[in-house]
C-alpha cells in the first residue's frame, strides 16, 4: 500500500477512491470481455457485407436510449441512478441467457451485437464520467494510469475465463459468470459512492441532461467541445475502418469458427496485456512528461503507419500487429488524455456534450463509416486502396489532437493562473 502511494504519489484518501476505482474497472471490464470475442464472431457470422447494418442499428439504439438517459440524469441524483442502471443491464443479460436457452437465431445473435456494442460504450462512458466527478484535472493526470490499469487487467481476466472455461461450461453459461461479475463492479461502484460522499469531497446533485440534443447546443457554443467532437469522430471513423478491415481479412483467412473465435481471444489477450504494461509503468509519467498534445497524436500517428502497411501487405500477421499497437496506446495513452480534457468542464457540460460525443457522435460516426467502407469496397473491391484512403482521416485526426491539447493545455494554465490569484489573495 505505502509502495503503491509513492509511485503514483497518493494521498491516503486519493488511494482509497483510486482503490475502488480500479476494482470497479476491474471487474467491468471482466464481465464485457468474456463476451466481446463472441460478439466479434456473430458479426462475421452475420456475413461481412451486411456488417454496416449491425452498426447502423447500434447507433439507432443509441438515439432511442439517450433521451431516456437524460431524463433520468435529470430525475435522479447519480449516486442513486447509475448503480440502478448496472442493475438493468445485468438483467439483460440474464434475458439473453434465457433467450438463446430457448429459441437461438440469426435475428437474435444480430441482436446481441448491437446490445453489447451499446452496453460497451454506456456502461464505459458513465465510469469516466463518475471518475471525473471524483476527481480534479491534476489527480486526473497520476491517477487515471493506475485506474484504467484496472480495466486492462478485467480485460486479460475475462477472455482468459471465456477460454478455459467455454469447453466446461459452454457458451451460452458465460453469460451467467458475465453477469456475476457486472453484479460485483455495481457493488464497488456503491463503494466508491459512500467513500466520496464519507470524504465530502463530490456533491452528488442531479446533473441538467434536458434532452438528446443539448450536448449538441453546447458544443456549438463551444470551440472546445467542437474540437472534442471532431477529434471522437475522426477516432471511430478510423477503427471502423480498421475492424471493417480486420472483418474481411480474418474471414479470408480462417474457415472456420473456433479458428477465428482463437485469433479474436488471442488479438484481445496480447491487446490488453501491453496495456497493462504501458498503463502501469508509462501513463502516468507519458502524460506528466510528454504532455496530452503528445498523448493525443500518439494513437494517429500509428494509425497512419498502419493503414500504409496494410495497403501495402494485406496479411494477418501485419493486421495482427496493427492492431495490437493501435489499441494497446489507446487504452494506456489516448483513453485516459481523451477522460482528461472533460476534467474542466461543469457538471452540466461534462453531463450533456460527454453524453452526446460518446453516443450519437461515437456510434454515428461507426455507422456512417461502416457505409462508407461498404461503398468503397463496392466500387473499388480492393482493401489496399481503402487502407490507403483512410490514411488522409488517421492525419486529420493526428491534427485535431494537436489542436485539442494546445486549446486544453491554454484553458487549464488560465484556471491554474486564477486559483493561485485566489489563494494569494485569502493568505494576504
Amino acid at each position: 500500500m505505502i509502495f503503491s502511494r509513492r509511485i503514483f504519489n497518493l494521498s491516503k484518501n486519493e488511494l482509497r477512491l483510486a482503490r475502488s476505482s480500479f476494482l470497479y474497472f476491474f471487474f467491468l471490464m471482466s464481465s464485457y470481455f468474456i463476451l466481446r470475442p463472441v460478439r466479434d464472431e456473430m458479426g462475421i457470422e452475420a456475413g461481412v457485407d451486411n456488417m454496416q447494418w449491425l452498426f447502423t442499428g447500434t447507433f439507432t439504439v443509441m438515439l432511442f436510449i439517450i433521451p431516456i438517459f437524460g431524463f433520468l440524469m435529470k430525475k435522479v441524483p447519480r449516486h442513486q441512478l447509475l448503480p440502478k442502471i448496472y442493475v438493468f443491464f445485468i438483467t439483460n443479460i440474464l434475458l439473453f441467457y434465457l433467450l438463446f436457452k430457448i429459441t437461438p437465431s440469426p435475428i437474435l445473435a444480430a441482436c446481441f451485437f448491437i446490445w453489447l456494442s451499446v452496453f460497451n460504450l454506456f456502461v464505459i462512458s458513465i465510469f469516466w464520467s463518475f471518475n471525473a466527478d471524483l476527481f480534479s484535472s491534476e489527480q486526473a493526470k497520476r491517477l487515471y494510469g493506475p485506474i484504467s490499469a484496472g480495466g486492462s487487467c478485467g480485460a486479460i481476466f475475462g477472455p482468459l475465463i471465456a477460454t478455459y472455461c467455454v469447453g466446461l461450461v459452454g457458451i451460452n453459461n458465460l453469460l451467467l459468470i458475465s453477469a456475476g461479475l457486472l453484479a460485483i463492479a455495481t457493488l464497488f461502484l456503491v463503494d466508491l459512492v459512500k467513500k466520496s460522499k464519507k470524504s465530502r469531497e463530490v456533491n452528488f446533485k442531479t446533473a441538467s441532461i434536458s434532452s438528446v440534443w443539448q450536448g449538441l447546443l453546447l458544443m456549438r457554443r463551444s470551440l472546445f467541445l467542437k474540437q472534442i467532437g471532431l477529434f471522437i469522430l475522426l477516432y471511430t471513423s478510423v477503427s471502423t475502418f480498421l475492424y471493417f478491415e480486420q472483418a474481411h481479412i480474418i474471414s479470408d483467412a480462417f474457415t472456420s469458427s473456433a479458428d477465428r473465435t482463437f485469433y479474436f481471444g488471442t488479438r484481445d489477450l496480447l491487446v490488453n496485456s501491453f496495456t497493462l504494461i504501458l498503463q502501469f509503468f508509462l501513463t502516468e509519467r507519458f502524460l506528466r512528461k510528454a504532455g496530452i498534445v503528445i498523448a493525443l497524436m500518439i494513437v494517429p500517428l500509428i494509425a497512419v503507419a498502419g493503414f500504409l502497411s496494410l495497403g501495402l501487405h494485406q496479411a494477418v500477421i501485419t493486421l495482427l500487429i496493427v492492431q495490437v499497437l493501435y489499441r494497446s496506446l489507446n487504452f494506456s495513452i489516448q483513453r485516459p488524455s481523451r477522460e482528461l480534457l472533460f476534467t474542466g468542464l461543469t457538471i452540466h457540460e461534462k453531463y450533456n456534450s460527454k453524453n452526446f460525443i460518446d453516443t450519437v457522435i461515437y456510434r454515428g460516426g461507426d455507422a456512417i463509416s461502416g457505409w462508407l467502407f461498404t461503398g468503397l469496397n463496392a466500387l473499388i473491391s480492393s482493401l489496399h486502396v481503402i487502407s490507403l484512403l483512410a490514411v488522409p482521416i488517421a492525419a486529420v485526426w493526428m491534427l485535431t489532437g494537436f489542436s485539442i491539447g494546445k486549446i486544453f493545455n491554454a484553458k487549464t494554465a488560465k484556471a491554474d493562473n486564477y486559483e493561485r490569484i485566489i489563494i494569494s489573495k485569502k493568505s494576504a
